[in-house]
């Protein structure tokens, strides 16, 4: 499986500045390209192949003197901004056909100075390394100090320099990790879990167990209004606006890195102990425009899913989606009777059929469990068939700085 870990880098001035030309450098070469593209368009041609615009916007642009800074960065970055940018036309043509699955691509848009993230891309033949003393050598930019926080299990075929809002600095590393090795790591366990996610608690087990919402976004309001309303009192286009900014960037970067860490622990741990997990389909994208859109989006169920789905194909486990519009809520675990829906401020009920007591969402859990065909019925019939795997990338595990090595 191909996976991404990304470490924290911490260049010097001068790295910096040289990381700046290229980010300048990636976005000047990908806007000629959409410029290319749109000007054939409306002249009614052909559309140039990537072999043209490298020709024509790198090897040529270099010799003119509007483009002559080109040279001052490595050819390979160069290279990718062009691949980019042909990707992205190439999503958009596949989405306008239907070919391409998930959300409407739109056409590919000019790249601004301004964008929240830059980033540039150095594969195997731009010669980077990783030298003895744990420092990333990229060509043109030069040694820089990198925070390893886990193990590297091979060596990487690329690496992405990725500068976000905050003015932070990572790298990006592209590995093929080994299935004997990540099997090795997971035995079998046997034991399945189903999943039901909530706001008055982030998940409820079919275990019995509670996992707590943290409520990140929540707990950080009142930080994050207080920088927001002194970036509102700044005045536009100036230093004091522009670190007012960055300011806000960081307070958000925080609760992000908080709900990311909360869940890829809470969904590694899932994974671990069991061999199936089941989850409600939920609508995410639904439930964010109504009155609890901010909780929606403070819980994070999307990114939580996510993670087991490829953690789960990672490490050979089941994961199973349920419909959305299972009653999971109206039936009752212990007898299979349905009760008919319920108001959100009902948290516990009795079944009429057998008298059973319930707490709502650890009904809701096992009847999760149930509908995915990871439980039984009393009878001891199976409610659903065997479902296939989930497919999806990971993003590594905690562990020490890794060897030396050479792309």
């Amino acid at each position: 499986m191909r996976l991404r870990y990304a470490f924290r880098m911490y260049p010097d001035t001068g790295q910096r500045t040289a990381l700046a030309r290229a980010f300048g450098c990636a976005r000047v070469v990908f806007n000629d390209a959409v410029r290319a593209r749109e000007d054939a368009r409306a002249q009614g041609g052909t559309y140039p192949s990537a072999g043209e615009l490298s020709k024509k916007l790198i090897t040529q642009a270099k010799q003119t003197p509007a483009r002559s800074w080109l040279g001052e960065v490595s050819a390979v970055v160069l290279q990718q901004s062009l691949r980019d940018a042909e990707t992205a036309y190439k999503n958009f043509f596949a989405s306008l056909k239907g070919t391409r699955k998930g959300p409407k691509t739109g056409v590919p848009r000019f790249k601004s100075r301004k964008d929240s993230r830059q980033s540039i891309r150095f594969t195997a033949n731009a010669r980077w390394s990783i030298t003895g003393s744990g420092r990333l050598n990229l060509p043109r930019i030069g040694a820089v100090k990198v925070k390893w926080s886990r193990t590297l299990p091979a060596a990487p075929t690329s690496v992405t320099v990725i500068k976000d809002a905050s003015g932070r600095f990572f790298a990006s590393f592209v590995i093929d990790t080994d299935p004997a090795a990540d099997a090795a790591r997971m035995p079998d366990t046997g034991q399945a879990v189903g999943i039901d996610l909530g706001l008055t608690h982030f998940a409820v087990l079919s275990d019995g167990r509670v996992i707590d919402s943290p409520r990140f976004l929540r707990r950080a309001e009142k930080k994050l209004k207080k920088t927001q309303r002194e970036l509102s009192r700044k005045q536009k286009g100036s230093k004091n606006r522009d670190k007012a900014r960055t300011k806000v960037a960081r307070a958000h970067a925080k609760v992000t890195d908080a709900r990311r860490e909360f869940h890829h622990q809470l969904s590694t741990q899932l994974i671990r102990e069991n061999q199936a997990v089941a989850v409600e389909d939920l609508a995410v994208s639904g439930l964010a425009r109504t009155r609890l859109a901010k909780s929606v989006h403070d819980a994070g169920w999307s990114q939580f899913v996510t993670m087991l789905e490829y953690k789960a194909a990672r490490y050979g486990r089941q994961l199973v989606k349920i419909d959305r519009f299972e009653p999971t809520s109206q039936i009752c675990s212990a007898c299979g009777a349905k009760d008919g829906p319920k108001p959100l401020h009902v948290r516990k009920w009795t079944c009429a059929a057998c008298g059973t007591v319930h707490d709502r969402d650890h009904n809701a859990a096992k009847n999760v469990k149930t509908a995915a065909g990871l439980a039984v019925t009393a009878c001891g019939a199976p409610i659903r068939p065997e479902p296939a795997l989930a497919q999806r990338e990971e993003t590594g595990s905690h562990g020490f700085p890794p060897p030396p090595c050479a792309a």
